[in-house]
């Protein structure tokens, strides 16, 4: 009888523990996407960004690019040195650590014209990877399923329920 409780009990963690899972974020959605017709201050303002979460760009690729750069070159929207570019039009980019990332398009004039966003990331909830010592996690192919954060917060209290219920049979 013991051992089936142990199983039960470590079955129910293992539902909670697989129904934590990071955000996903599409940049300048829902009323945009990156284009020079969004305002990413108010859009980013609007969200709050943990270490795990993920941002995605969505864009034309013959209009737009993302590149990744320095507080400085955000500030003056310098293209000369960027940490890393993006240029397949469904770039994810993980939030890896805490701290401010700056993004910015880099064609002539778009990022004067507003395409430019900073992601300020707090710590996440949930246990999540130390940042890799060669540089930001990032990715060209296309995202995971979007996953909204009403959704991991649902499926983390269906997990709670599970482990109360397993729990109060053993009781």
């Amino acid at each position: 009888m013991a051992t089936r409780r142990t199983i039960l009990l470590a079955m129910a963690a293992m539902v909670i523990l697989s129904t934590a899972s990071a955000a996903i974020y599409n940049v300048g959605e829902p009323g945009g996407a990156w284009d020079l017709s969004t305002n990413y201050g108010i859009w980013a303002s609007s969200r709050n960004f943990q270490t795990g979460d993920q941002i995605v760009f969505k864009y034309s690729t013959q209009a737009h690019d993302v590149l990744e750069v320095s507080k400085a070159d955000y500030d003056s929207c310098s293209t000369a040195s960027p940490v890393i570019t993006f240029n397949s039009g469904n770039d994810v980019v993980t939030l890896v650590a805490t701290g401010t990332r700056y993004f910015i398009c880099g064609f002539p004039s778009h990022c004067a014209g507003g395409m430019k966003v900073k992601i300020d990331v707090m710590p996440g909830s949930s246990s999540t990877s130390p940042a890799p010592a060669s540089g930001p996690s990032a990715t060209n192919g296309p995202p995971p399923t979007p996953v909204s954060t009403a959704t991991n917060v649902e499926a983390t209290g269906f997990g709670l329920a599970v482990l109360l219920a397993v729990v109060g049979l053993m009781a």
